[in-house]
């Protein structure tokens, strides 16, 4: 049998290795015309594998042992369900991903004909087009998409579906985001948005400003996580557990509730007996009553994070109360613990004031001499 230096040298297969690094690069041409390149610590490992894939070659053997060249998107979007439909974020967002998905390259696309360029023509893609409710797509939708297509390919690899996923042959696809957004309500507005709430929707509001916890933390809280004074949130967006002090303004909303429910339910919020699961409509409802703009359920968390560093909470309060894994979003906050400290700090006006030319007259003792004050 030729080897593969005999079959390169006669121009059947084009086979390199070449020094990259610390490292050694096999480069070489399937018999699609695919150009494949893989590297290695050590060139003899180098030269062990590329001579065992040209030989494959060779031997017409090679799309045999090639998963990627007869495994379908279909076959790998199948399987990625069937092992991440139980995550938290399958229902709200990656189910319509892959729906998406799917319709887009379609089923019978083989893995090994979707290229980086396919990735990004379907990115902008998804910019050029509106999303069902008609609308333009924001920056952070598309990402959300992209991270999840980028998911499935990285788990392809590691199932060994294909040898490498075509987002490492380019750019991040990732579009940069705005996120310097953050609207937060002052007193005024916090006292028109509670006055527009309707009965069911208040005490709901009124969690969200007093705790600061995510809409979907709220709306599935139940009784036996409210205890000794705190509110225990085990399912979160960060997957780790926090605590949350009950104040007195919650003590008081949480004993009206139980009140009214009579304990009929083993959730907080409820509406004629069930468990609220959406109050989107209701909140908007409310906000446009209230007359204030530009302004989302989400928000809520903000001004909670907001109002207590204006009263004096500090930005490591904010951190472990939201939840923050790191400082670095807990920071966006940053500027008004400034302005709380600028005020502190003119609360001293007049403790030093002089008279109109600028100078003290008056005279300090040390022992028993006078001494004139300096300015």
């Amino acid at each position: 049998m030729e080897n593969f230096r005999d079959l390169s040298e006669r121009g059947l297969i084009v086979a390199t290795i070449r020094k990259r690094g610390k490292g050694y690069q096999i480069d070489y041409c399937d018999p699609t015309g695919k150009r494949v390149r893989k590297s290695f610590k050590k060139k003899k490992d180098a030269q062990a594998e590329l001579g065992k894939r040209v030989s494959l070659i060779a031997e017409g053997r090679y799309l045999d042992v090639k998963k990627e060249y007869s495994t379908t998107l279909g076959e790998l979007l199948d399987k990625y369900v069937e092992n991440f439909q139980h995550q938290a974020s399958y229902k709200t967002g990656k189910k319509y991903h892959i729906e998406h998905i799917r319709n887009h390259f379609g089923e019978e696309t083989l893995l090994s004909n979707i290229r980086y360029l396919n990735l990004e023509t379907y990115r902008n893609h998804l910019k050029d087009s509106l999303t069902v409710n008609k609308t333009i797509r924001k920056d952070a939708s598309i990402n959300r998409a992209m991270s999840c297509l980028r998911h499935i390919f990285a788990k392809a690899v590691e199932w060994e579906m294909i040898e490498q996923s075509p987002f490492d042959k380019g750019k991040s696809l990732i579009l940069k985001e705005n996120n310097k957004r953050m609207r937060f309500l002052t007193e005024d507005e916090i006292k028109s948005l509670l006055d527009a709430c309707n009965d069911s929707l208040i005490p709901i509001v009124e969690c969200a400003l007093n705790t600061g916890m995510r809409k979907g933390e709220i709306l599935g809280l139940r009784w036996d996580q409210i205890r000794n004074g705190f509110i225990y949130l085990d399912k979160t967006k960060t997957n780790e557990a926090r605590q949350i002090p009950v104040n007195d303004s919650l003590e008081m909303l949480f004993k009206r509730i139980r009140r009214k429910q009579h304990l009929t339910s083993r959730y907080v919020f409820t509406y004629r007996g069930k468990r609220v699961d959406s109050v989107k409509t209701a909140f908007n409802a409310a906000v446009r009553r209230a007359g204030i703009v530009d302004f989302r359920f989400h928000d809520l968390r903000h001004t909670f994070a907001s109002q207590l560093l204006m009263k004096g909470g500090t930005l490591k309060d904010v951190q472990e109360l939201l939840g923050h894994k790191t400082m670095t979003m807990t920071l966006r906050y940053a500027h008004l613990t400034q302005e709380h400290k600028r005020k502190a700090v003119n609360l001293l006006n007049g403790l030093t004031a002089s008279n109109e030319n600028g100078f003290c007259h008056k005279t300090v003792t040390f022992s028993n001499s006078p001494v004139p004050a300096s300015p």
